[in-house]
């Protein structure tokens, strides 16, 4: 068997993960012991597996070990012995202990999916549920997490310490939510999602632009979330963008890796058939006349996906669009992208306008975004130098190598 690479191993276990997490929290009710235990069984994997090769069962192996690790805590920490002794008396010593064989790991259908509605714990605000879930089931960093919420690596660690030490104290058990407690979590849910789609569509750091494991897994669970809420015109909606903006995903990167801005990409890349999809869906969620943020940014999406050529891209609907869901939305971020479509509407000076009363907002405070859509706005308006500052300057914010190298080439042009 060839040994997997440590990046393949790493993609596998984020796919299973969330499944063996799922399972063992399940069984014994215990959400924070359950991922102590999970994570460790990960270290295992990503130790052995690139070395030993991946075993026929990975899923079953992960239970197996991190069973095994939930066992080995409840041993040795005295505080958890009366939750031993429930479970011990309530599925027999044998089964407790005894590591279990590869094939006793059958995971329901819908444990990720489950373990999304989990993890909308009513112990927790809706920030520290959604920071949880994303460490949990969509693998990302504490890092990660936090660029998602303009907070620092830090800050974000120790939000997800409390949120874990929230539950713990809680007598609200971290069971399977109800009905009910479901379409209250609904919102919480689709944020999650939203969140790992975009880390994974436009990665926060390192060299890659796109990290498709991530925006795939959220366009899985988005699919199995609408499949199980198909009355929500939102999750439809949520479920469209995702679509719409997946399908030009080949589109943005050139043969190196590099970024490819939406105005230069090869628009036959882009995917018909993820168009069309996303396209009926969100038709089909605004036609029932409740209109929510996820379908505006959608509708926004298809009106780029339907351009043929830049010039035709409607940007007076767009800013239209952009301008309702900022009313909807506390998000600079929405403000940001308004003020560039207005800029393509009524011209440059008019955007920069826009951005320098945004960039008032302490959430953007130092945010290579800013200075990003400036150097845009600047050149537009034949303002070069200016427009080379704020290149570089964005160039030195961002942590994303591809972003910083299309900055830097685009600073460079404005000399040449």
């Amino acid at each position: 068997m060839k040994a997997p690479s440590t990046q393949d191993v790493g993609h596998l276990l984020r796919e299973i993960a969330p499944q063996v997490l799922g399972a063992l929290t399940r069984r014994y009710r215990d959400f924070a012991a359950a991922e102590d235990a999970v994570q460790e069984a990960m270290i295992d994997a990503s130790t052995q597996w690139p070395l030993e090769g991946v075993p026929e069962n990975p899923g079953g192996w992960l239970y197996r070990i991190a069973r095994r690790r939930f066992s080995d805590h409840l041993r040795s920490d005295v505080a958890r012995r009366r939750r031993e002794e429930e479970i011990v008396n309530e599925l027999g010593a044998d089964e407790m202990l005894t590591p279990p064989l590869e094939e006793e790991f059958e995971p329901e259908q819908d444990d990720t999916l489950m373990l999304l509605f989990m993890c909308s714990h009513p112990s927790l605000t809706a920030p520290s549920a959604i920071a949880l879930t994303l460490r949990a089931v969509g693998g990302l960093t504490t890092r990660e997490i936090g660029a998602a919420f303009f907070v620092s690596e830090a800050t974000m660690a120790q939000r997800i310490s409390r949120a874990k030490q929230s539950i713990k104290e809680s007598n609200v058990p971290f069971s399977l939510p109800s009905e009910r407690e479901r379409a209250e979590r609904l919102d919480a849910v689709m944020h999650v999602l939203y969140l790992i789609f975009n880390e994974g569509y436009a990665t926060s750091s390192g060299e890659d632009l796109q990290r498709v494991d991530l925006s795939s897994e959220a366009i899985r669970l988005a699919r199995a979330l609408h499949a199980a809420v198909q009355s929500s015109p939102e999750v439809a909606g949520l479920l469209a963008l995702m679509l719409l903006t997946d399908a030009r995903r080949a589109a943005r990167t050139g043969p190196d890796g590099e970024l490819i801005p939406l105005d230069e990409q090869d628009r036959a890349l882009w995917d018909p058939q993820l168009i069309q999809q996303g396209f009926d869906l969100v038709s089909n969620a605004m036609a029932r006349g409740q209109v929510g943020p996820y379908q505006l940014q959608a509708a926004i999406a298809a009106l780029h996906d339907q351009a043929q050529t830049p010039e035709q891209t409607d940007w007076a609907q767009i800013s239209a669009l952009y301008g309702l869901l900022e009313r909807m939305s506390d998000n600079p971020m929405v403000a940001l992208n308004r003020a560039v479509a207005t800029a393509m509407v009524e011209g440059p000076e008019v955007g920069l306008r826009l951005v320098d009363a945004i960039a008032r907002d302490e959430r953007l405070k130092g945010h290579y975004r800013i200075d990003a859509v400036r150097a845009h706005l600047f050149e537009r308006a034949g303002k070069r130098d200016l427009a080379f500052e704020h290149y570089r300057r964005a160039a030195e914010r961002t942590a994303s190598l591809p972003e910083r190298n299309y900055l830097l080439t685009k600073a460079a042009r404005l000399t040449s």
